[in-house]
C-alpha cells in the first residue's frame, strides 16, 4: 500500500531528465531535486547545469554501466508538498544520491535518513552537520546580504530601501534582512529597510503591487527574492524609474538602466565541484561547510559586461571595491552563524 502511495505522489512530478544511460547497474545515479522550477530560478538551473557539466565530464571516456546518470525534478512551487515529493524519490532507491538546493532541505531530509538508510544527500545552499548520510555546503550570505545592502545604501536618496521575498524562512529571516540593513546603514547611517513578502514565488502580479506601494512610500531601492514574482517587481522598477539591487546571479539584461548592482552566487560551479567529488569518491558525509567571497562562490558585480549603468557614480563603484576587498583580505568579518 505505501509503495503505491509513494508511485502516485512520484508521478505527480514535473521533470526533465538527462541522462547518459538508463540501466539500473549503474555505479552513480544522480538525481537533481530542484524545489520549485528552474524557469525564473536561476539559483536551480545552476543547480541543474553544474551537476549535469559534472555528469558529462565523469563519463567522457566510458563506457556502459561505468557511466553515471542524472535525472533532474522539478517539484514546483507549492512548498508544502515538497516533503511529500522528497519522500516519494527516495523511497524510489534508485538514485545513489540526491542533490538539491534550499536552506529549508535539511529539515525535510533528516527523517528520510532514517526511514532510507542507503540514501545520501547532497545539499547546497543549506547547513546540516553529523548526519552520516547527509554533506552540506551553504554561501556567506551574511557577506552577500551586507555587500548588496551597502550598494543599496550608496544609493538611496530617502533613507529607505526595500526588500521583498518570496516567502518568510529562517535565513531570510535571521541572516539576509539582518545583514541587508547592516550594509545599508554602514554606508548611509540611518537607512531604513521596507521588509514585505509575496508569499509565494511566482505571483508576478502582487510582486509589482508591493513594488509599486514601497516605491510610492519612498522608497528607491528595492531587492526582490521572489523566483518569478521578482518580473512584477522589475516591471514596477521600469515604470516609476526606480532602483533594483539584485541576489544570486547577475541578471543586468533584465532592467540595465534599473539594476545597480548584483552579488551573484557561483552555484554552478559548486554543484560541480560536488557532484565530481561525489563522483569520485570523496565527498565528506556529515560535514557542513560555509563558503563566501575569500572563496570565489559569493561574487559582487557592479556592472554589466558592455555597459555601465550611469546612475551609479565612480565614488561609489570606488567604495564598493574597497568595502568587497576588507572582506576579501579579512579586515572585515561578517560570519553567519
Amino acid at each position: 500500500m505505501k509503495k503505491s502511495i509513494y508511485a502516485a505522489v512520484f508521478a505527480a512530478f514535473a521533470f526533465a531528465s538527462f541522462s547518459c544511460s538508463a540501466k539500473k547497474t549503474q555505479a552513480h545515479s544522480v538525481a537533481v531535486f530542484v524545489p520549485g522550477i528552474i524557469a525564473d530560478s536561476p539559483i536551480y538551473a545552476m543547480l541543474a547545469e553544474g551537476v549535469q557539466h559534472a555528469v558529462a565530464s565523469y563519463n567522457d571516456g566510458k563506457d556502459g554501466s561505468a557511466q553515471a546518470a542524472v535525472t533532474v525534478l522539478e517539484a514546483g512551487t507549492n512548498q508544502a508538498e515538497w516533503s511529500a515529493k522528497l519522500t516519494a524519490l527516495a523511497a524510489e532507491q534508485k538514485y545513489s544520491v540526491i542533490i538539491s538546493s534550499n536552506p529549508s532541505l535539511p529539515e525535510l531530509v533528516e527523517p528520510l535518513t532514517a526511514q532510507f538508510p542507503n540514501q545520501k544527500f547532497i545539499l547546497l545552499d543549506a547547513y546540516k552537520a553529523g548526519n552520516p548520510s547527509v554533506a552540506t555546503v551553504r554561501y556567506n550570505q551574511h557577506e552577500q546580504s551586507y555587500i548588496t545592502g551597502y550598494m543599496a545604501g550608496l544609493m538611496t536618496k530617502s533613507k529607505k530601501i526595500g526588500l521583498i521575498a518570496g516567502q518568510e524562512y529562517p535565513v531570510m529571516n535571521s541572516v539576509i534582512v539582518p545583514g541587508y540593513k547592516e550594509g545599508a546603514e554602514a554606508a548611509f547611517p540611518g537607512t531604513a529597510v521596507d521588509f514585505r513578502v509575496v508569499g509565494n514565488w511566482y505571483d508576478a502580479t502582487k510582486g509589482a503591487e508591493l513594488a509599486n506601494a514601497m516605491y510610492s512610500s519612498g522608497v528607491d531601492v528595492i531587492l526582490p527574492i521572489c523566483g518569478g514574482a521578482s518580473q512584477g517587481v522589475i516591471n514596477a522598477a521600469k515604470e516609476k524609474g526606480k532602483y533594483l539591487a539584485f541576489f544570486d546571479n547577475a541578471s543586468f539584461e533584465r532592467a540595465p538602466d534599473n539594476i545597480i548592482s548584483c552579488t551573484s552566487l557561483d552555484q554552478s560551479k559548486m554543484a560541480e565541484n560536488v557532484t565530481l567529488d561525489y563522483l569520485a569518491g570523496k565527498t565528506e558525509w556529515g560535514t557542513a561547510k560555509t563558503v563566501g567571497v575569500s572563496d570565489g562562490f559569493v561574487r559582487f558585480v557592479q556592472d554589466a559586461p558592455d555597459r555601465k549603468n550611469e546612475a551609479v557614480t565612480d565614488e561609489m563603484r570606488a567604495k564598493m571595491r574597497d568595502v568587497v576587498a576588507s572582506i576579501e583580505n579579512g579586515t572585515l568579518v561578517l560570519p553567519q552563524n
